[in-house]
């Protein structure tokens, strides 16, 4: 429960059977700092900074779940037995920092490359993707079969490398978003047509990862608000998947809204998510995180304290300052935990975090 003195944004949150200690998120994002496509000191020493500068919650870049997805060069490869120990170091080091940290898990779909998997693309249908437009193989029942299998076998490498959690990307370009969009959905079998049926995958995927979670690990996803494009996924369809996700056993679900077209024309306005996130999270009633746009402490700090969303996500905020929760802290008149070489700069003791306001 918030302290009545204590902002919104730094109030503690309780996902499953985790507390986080404040409500800003590092969001997913791709870094390309992987290593032998696994994490390696690089990305470890990237987030480390981020759990030290104030993050409640980190999410880490897509890990992909399966060898047919590949989309870039340093796509870390969960699927393999042997980025377990690099997982290992990986939360180990932000844990240092008294920081949960969730792995997001993925399959790119169509909008995997060849170039780099040599073997067929897999996606709903046929649909170029507006990245590589290279067209797909539509997907066979034992292709599904198969990536149902390759993520619960993530999530069980995810567990075994310390992670607080997962997150299932079902947004941008994902597989688990293709088969939701009519826009790149276009089959004719049980898993396309109505969105009921579209959303017969994605689910299929929840259960089977939420299964193999232990209870009360915090699972995930991170959802479309809106495809922005003509006959494409809509707010509504945000509201009812994230139901579904609840029903399945999910924690909580990430707003992000776009990607599914090379036509599609979002409103990139600050707080351009905002909207489908207090949507959600008013009708599902399942705990809803923002991204998209957000900037300073204060707009952050206004979207939670008016109901909004639950936990704003930042990576480009991040990206300026790895130290943002520190100067969100400064701004909005609070303190936060600093490890004890940063102490001698908290406001308290150093005049010139004025000039971060």
């Amino acid at each position: 429960m918030r302290h009545p003195q204590f902002p919104y944004l730094l109030s503690p949150l309780r996902l499953g059977s985790i507390t986080v200690s404040n409500r800003i998120v590092f969001a997913a994002h791709l870094t390309n700092l992987a290593q032998a496509n696994r994490p390696g000191p690089d990305l470890v020493a990237y987030y480390e900074e981020r759990a030290r500068g104030g993050a409640g919650l980190i999410i880490t870049e897509e890990q992909s779940v399966h060898p047919t997805d590949h989309a870039y060069e340093r796509l870390i490869r969960a699927y393999d037995d042997s980025v377990i120990p690099d997982y290992e170091e990986l939360t180990l080091r932000i844990h240092a920092h008294g920081t949960p940290v969730v792995a997001q898990i993925n399959h790119n779909g169509g909008q995997a490359s060849s170039i780099y998997t040599r073997l067929p693309v897999w996606a709903p249908s046929p649909v170029a993707d507006p990245l590589f437009r290279e067209v797909p193989k539509e997907m066979e029942p034992a292709d599904i079969a198969a990536v149902v299998a390759a993520y619960a076998r993530v999530a069980r490498h995810v567990q075994a490398g310390g992670f607080d959690g997962a997150e299932l990307q079902a947004s941008h370009s994902s597989l688990l978003r293709q088969f939701l969009s009519p826009y790149a959905n276009r089959r004719s079998d049980g898993y396309g047509g109505s969105l009921t049926a579209r959303m017969r995958y994605p689910l299929e995927v929840a259960r089977a990862v939420r299964a193999v979670m232990p209870r009360g690990m915090p699972l995930g996803a991170r959802i479309t608000g809106n495809d922005w494009v003509e006959g494409g996924l809509t707010p509504d369809d945000a509201a009812s998947f994230a139901k579904a996700l609840k029903a399945a056993g999910l924690d909580f679900v990430c707003i992000s809204s776009g990607g599914v077209s090379a036509d599609a024309r979002p409103t990139l306005v600050a707080n351009t998510n905002v909207q489908f996130a207090e949507k959600v999270k008013r009708e599902a009633g399942i705990a809803t995180r923002t991204v998209g746009l957000i900037a300073t402490p204060k707009q952050a700090e206004a979207i939670i304290a008016e109901g909004k969303a639950d936990m704003v996500a930042l990576a480009r905020a991040m990206l300026d300052d790895p130290h943002w929760g520190w100067r969100a802290a400064h701004v909005l008149g609070a303190e936060v935990a600093r490890p004890k070489q940063y102490q001698r700069a908290a406001p308290k003791v150093w005049a010139g975090a004025a000039f971060r306001d």
